[in-house]
């Protein structure tokens, strides 16, 4: 006898399509044909770029995070692992941001750079979690798109950083709710 159906009608990516987007951009990502040891010109430069811009990235919606964080401190034990995961993005990327995992809320905002001011938290958790998604997304979609244009090495860590940017949106939608 089949199970009835569950009454409970989801929204956002299921786990299979979660798992099925880092097998794809791993892929994807093979398919590029380019060679992180080239000879130096525009291609490495061009990847120096995306590399450069990638971790810029990584450390803007570290900031995003530090920002909720210290607006909604109800939300930091859930945050803080995902905020530490993405400030390890930005150093495998290149970037110089340190990881506070031992640091308040509020300290690890003021050790670090001032959140921007497109960081703007909204006033409940379920806006703030949404703000948070909707950046994870964007990002991990441009990381994706970027894919062709960066040689076989930085296309499969952006692929992986993709894939779990992906996941993020993921926890920050559906798996604590």
């Amino acid at each position: 006898m089949p199970f009835p159906p569950s009454p409970r009608t989801r929204s956002g990516p299921r786990r299979r399509s979660l798992l099925a987007v880092a097998p794809a951009a791993l892929a994807l990502a093979g398919c590029t044909g380019g060679d992180s040891g080239g000879p130096a010109g525009d291609g490495t430069s061009a990847a120096d770029r995306a590399r450069a811009r990638a971790a810029r990235d990584s450390e803007g919606l570290a900031e995003h995070y530090d920002a909720v964080i210290a607006a909604r401190p109800s939300l930091a034990g859930r945050l803080r692992p995902l905020r530490e995961e993405v400030v390890r993005h930005a150093q495998a990327l290149g970037g110089g941001r340190k990881a506070s995992p031992s640091a308040s809320p509020s300290a690890s905002v003021s050790a670090t750079s001032s959140p921007s001011p497109s960081a703007a938290v909204p006033g409940n958790d379920k806006d703030a979690l949404a703000g948070l998604a909707a950046a994870e997304r964007e990002l991990a979609d441009r990381r994706v798109k970027a894919l062709g244009a960066v040689p076989g090495e930085l296309a499969r860590l952006l692929a992986s950083v993709a894939a779990a940017g992906a996941a993020h949106v993921y926890l920050l939608t559906e798996g604590g709710a």
